[in-house]
């Protein structure tokens, strides 16, 4: 019989206990609180001279409306969301506008929902002031605001909290058939109390009160700043406008509201019309025009409602789309 020793014995026993379950201990614990909200969410890159950077303003999330697509039914919306692995019977839409820095001028392209939204979502959304801070700019160096559109998640941020002018230096550039829509009391009789355009039409009047003084009307196909071209894609609203931003050779496409919340269902489904589109066929027509010219050209696209950072390129898929996301540059 083999014989053990006492220092032997001890050794056995301590190997036992370290293998026996440690069921009584007390569960480990984080030594540190969990922070509880996002780091502030910007992304910047070059495009050739220029320095683009979005900007999140936060992201809406609602509830599945049955009439959100006008020409599909919910099951077919529902069965696109889970086929692009998203949450079912759920809306979703980042808000991410954009600043431009020529060298020269530094220009806003929309401003979203500002900070009346911050406090009414608890700050899921409104958050493109203090991002912008975060980002290293400051709003009074602002020189130009260019709006795609007039829906409030595009203007909202034009006034502070104080209904003081956000970007005090700054003009303000409006698409000319869009401020002509919203200017018209006339267009206000004829929309359903607390609809989107009768929301949007009591907000317009709201946020440009303070401010008309300060806004120039621009056409399509104009160059709106130096190196910022107007592109018409009417439907969304009446002058809803993408652009096309270049420096030297680099090219990318804002595409503002070509696609709607969600908006990666309108790339797969260009030919879906989503109920808020003032005209839905002629939105469907500026859809396909333009993510044709940005698949042959290979275009950069920037889009406001797209997963932040919202940059990417378009590729054909037989008669519909695919958005690629770009690949995150650590460095510019």
């Amino acid at each position: 019989m083999a014989q053990f020793s006492r220092r032997q014995m001890i050794a056995g026993s301590l190997s036992a206990a370290a293998l026996a379950p440690v069921s009584h201990l007390t569960p480990a614990r984080a030594s540190a609180p969990q922070i509880g909200k996002q780091s502030p969410g910007f992304y910047r890159y070059r495009l050739g001279d220029f320095e683009v950077t979005a900007v999140t303003d936060g992201a809406i999330r609602q509830p599945l409306a049955d009439s959100y697509v006008v020409n599909a039914t919910r099951d077919q919306v529902n069965t696109a969301l889970g086929a692009m692995h998203l949450e079912r019977d759920r809306i979703f839409a980042p808000l991410t506008p954009v600043v431009i820095n020529t060298g020269t001028r530094l220009v806003v392209i929309d401003t979203g929902l500002g900070p009346t939204a911050f406090e009414q979502s608890k700050g899921a959304v409104g958050q493109f002031h203090t991002n912008l801070a975060a980002a290293g700019i400051d709003a009074a160096a602002v020189d130009a605001v260019v709006l795609s559109h007039l829906h409030r998640d595009h203007v909202g941020g034009l006034l502070t909290k104080e209904r003081n002018p956000t970007f005090p230096n700054a003009e303000i550039f409006v698409p000319a058939a869009d401020w002509r829509f919203w200017s018209d009391d006339g267009n206000l009789t004829r929309m359903t109390t607390g609809s989107i355009p009768e929301i949007n039409f009591r907000n317009n009047k709201q946020v440009f009160a303070s401010l008309k003084n300060r806004v120039t009307l621009y056409d399509a196909d104009k160059e709106v700043q130096p190196g910022i071209l107007s592109v018409p894609a009417y439907g969304h609203t009446p002058g809803h406008t993408a652009h096309l931003i270049t420096s030297g050779s680099a090219k990318v496409l804002l595409q503002a509201d070509l696609t709607a919340f969600s908006a990666t269902l309108f790339v797969a489904n260009p030919g879906w019309h989503v109920f808020f589109d003032m005209d839905g066929a002629a939105a469907e027509s500026s859809r396909r025009r333009i993510y044709d010219m940005a698949a042959s050209e290979k275009l950069l696209v920037q889009g406001y409602h797209l997963p932040f950072p919202s940059l990417g390129q378009i590729e054909r898929q037989g008669s519909a789309y695919r958005f690629v996301p770009a690949t995150w540059n650590s460095s510019l």
